[in-house]
């Protein structure tokens, strides 16, 4: 009897292991996935950029001018040669960007920047053929030696691929220098001066997570970029020849006038955007 009690124990044990085998399992949940944002250029960012300028005219190499008397024996000559001027460049610059579609698409932007110059000191000597009166000196009017800094306010229009920004950039420039001689200027030579800009670049996003993100902005964006400068200056005045080292006022002009100031910048800056990602 016992036998028996144990053996329909088993069976019943079993049958109800092989029902609910059969019976309907319940369903996992579904996994969750993150979007992962997409990328736009749109918000405000700043940054910082460095570069080389360069003289950008299209003097003639040498230009040979008569020292008028008394400020020389006469015959007197000075000779001005076409100097490199370059140099270092570096700044910071604030801006805005709209991208109208996720993604790719058209981006619209405003920037202002202000530079630090350093196109060298003492370029615009010239060679002097005789002797010039103590007490004064020969510059060359046409150097951007005398050029301590610039900036400008421009519009940015440009196409987004993804994470990468190509674009062309124009607006207002300014900029003004030092009269000191030492930079080869005279009083009047550093007054400021407006004109315009041009140029265009291509602007990376680095990932949110780089090394260089130090301030834990919603991005950080690489930029290489190149402007065309032009501080129009016209020929309102003729270039001091011969100046007053007492008081840096010019006491004789030369025949080419005052020329346009222009001068090319290659830069590579970082930005950091704050706002929308």
């Amino acid at each position: 009897m016992t036998k028996l009690l144990a053996s329909l124990a088993a069976f019943t044990a079993l049958t109800g292991a092989a029902a609910a085998a059969d019976l309907p399992r319940r369903a996992a949940p579904p996994p969750v996935f993150t979007p992962v944002p997409v990328f736009t250029w749109t918000g405000f960012y700043a940054g910082f950029n460095a570069g080389y300028a360069f003289d950008a005219s299209s003097r003639s190499n040498n230009s040979t001018f008569g020292v008028p008397a008394p400020f020389a024996v006469p015959g007197t000559t000075a000779t001005f040669r076409n100097r490199s001027q370059d140099g270092f460049s570096g700044g910071a610059q604030i801006g805005y960007n709209v991208q109208f579609t996720p993604g790719s698409g058209v981006v619209v932007g405003i920037e202002a920047d202000a530079q630090y110059l350093d196109f060298g000191r003492s370029r615009n000597n010239a060679f002097v053929n005789g002797a010039v009166a103590p007490g004064f000196y020969v510059t060359d009017p046409r150097g951007l030696s005398s050029l301590d800094y610039f900036g400008t306010v421009r519009g940015r229009l440009g196409y987004a691929f993804d994470r990468t920004l190509v674009y062309g950039t124009g607006g207002f420039a300014y900029g003004s220098g030092s009269a000191d001689r030492s930079f080869g200027g005279y009083a009047g030579n550093d007054s400021f001066r407006t004109g315009y800009a041009v140029g265009g670049g291509v602007e990376f996003a680095l990932p949110t997570e780089s090394f260089l993100n130090f301030f834990r902005s919603s991005a950080v964006t690489f930029k290489i970029e190149g402007l065309y400068v032009n501080l129009e200056r016209g020929n309102r005045n003729q270039g001091a020849l011969v100046v007053n080292a007492a008081n840096l006022v010019p006491v004789a002009y030369s025949a080419i006038g005052r020329r346009d100031d222009e001068f090319a910048v290659v830069r590579a800056g970082l930005n950091y955007k704050f706002g929308s990602y």
